[in-house]
């Protein structure tokens, strides 16, 4: 999970340690007020939500997901897991647009990452019913997402990096707005798909690891192999407790799909998968989709990455699934695009990864 940055963005964020965050924030960006919410004319009210929004904004990200992207959806459970999120504020980091009958037509969230360790990232992402788009909507969302996050970034006393991250698909409207809050686009992401039915190749196996499915109890030492797997990856923050528990414990992780691979019984790979059954129409075919693929640093150059992913494809054929699906860093420093490529996989979409540096 991953992202870019404007000439002034890149000269501030260089001067980190020097000046406070919060003041290069105010020398690129002036006074940073308490942002308002949106107004529209086709907009019947904007409004923070309430858990009783959570149907209507799943609605209206599900619209808006088969519009933008041919291989999933949001579950539900995205939606309302957001509201249990201790760095979520309902009333401050969320919005919703209104139509007349009180239908959502618009949704969009601020978040700042839990994890200011090395750098404090916050994210803007949303999305307008289709029915509602190319009225200037989206761009009355983006101006007070964008203002919450400049309130975010200057409310933490540090002089670490800070920057403003958001995805859209290639050539979106979405790209179009970002770009006038100054992100850039730092990276690309790339969706691949692979059908089961081309055989799975044979790799033998290494000497001293054991591949097993992965299972509950071994879920922190799971999201610590995660953190450091990920640790050289572009634009990748620890995951914390809380939302590796909503991931790991939620209801479409499938452990007899996932695969670890262990060194005297320790993770030192992983593969880990799901299955949202909505996705199935999305696509056309039933399929799992692959969340987290790592090896931990110690362990790099042995061959793991494809035999935890091999071990992972054959569960989801011995589970009749048609496809696997995945996103990938296309300039992965594992060159991670090449190896699935390898293995079958083949691109389909590709998502901008646009930031703004501080």
């Amino acid at each position: 999970m991953t992202e870019s940055m404007d000439a002034a963005g890149a000269g501030a964020g260089a001067g980190a340690g020097a000046l406070p965050l919060a003041d290069r924030v105010r020398a690129v960006c002036g006074d940073v007020p308490a942002a308002q919410l949106p107004s529209h004319a086709d907009v019947a009210m904007w409004r923070h939500p309430t858990v009783d929004d959570i149907d209507g904004m799943h609605q209206a990200q599900r619209a808006a997901d088969l519009a933008d992207h041919p291989s999933w959806t949001t579950p539900r459970e995205d939606i309302a897991d957001s509201f249990d999120l201790p760095e979520i504020d309902p009333e401050r980091d969320m919005v919703v647009a209104l139509g007349d009958d009180g239908a959502v037509i618009a949704l969009g969230t601020t978040m700042r990452h839990p994890d200011s360790s090395e750098r404090v990232k916050v994210y803007m992402t949303g999305a307008v019913h289709p029915h509602w788009r190319r009225r200037g909507i989206g761009t009355a969302l983006a101006k007070w997402q964008h203002a919450r996050a400049l309130e975010h970034l200057v409310s933490i006393d540090t002089t670490l990096p800070g920057e403003i991250d958001m995805y859209a698909g290639e050539g979106s409207g979405a790209v179009v707005i970002a770009e006038r809050y100054g992100l850039k686009t730092a990276r690309w992401f790339m969706s691949m798909v692979r059908d089961m039915s081309i055989e799975i190749p044979e790799l033998e196996v290494r000497d001293g690891i054991e591949f097993v499915a992965y299972s509950a109890d071994r879920a922190e030492e799971a999201r610590l192999a995660r953190n450091d797997a990920f640790r050289d990856h572009w634009g990748s923050l620890p995951s914390q407790p809380e939302r590796w528990k909503q991931f790991v414990g939620g209801p479409f992780i499938r452990p007899d799909l996932s695969t670890l691979a262990l060194a005297d019984g320790r993770i030192v790979g992983f593969c880990l998968a799901s299955v949202n059954e909505e996705d199935w129409v999305t696509l056309g075919a039933s399929n799992s989709y692959i969340d987290l693929i790592g090896v931990v640093r110690d362990h790099r150059g042995k061959g793991l990455a494809p035999r935890v992913i091999a071990r992972t494809l054959a569960a989801i054929r011995a589970a009749g699934l048609e496809k696997a699906v995945l996103d990938v860093d296309t300039d992965s420093p594992t060159g991670a695009n090449t190896l699935y490529e390898r293995l079958g996989f083949v691109a389909t979409e590709r998502e901008q990864a646009l930031t703004r540096e501080f």
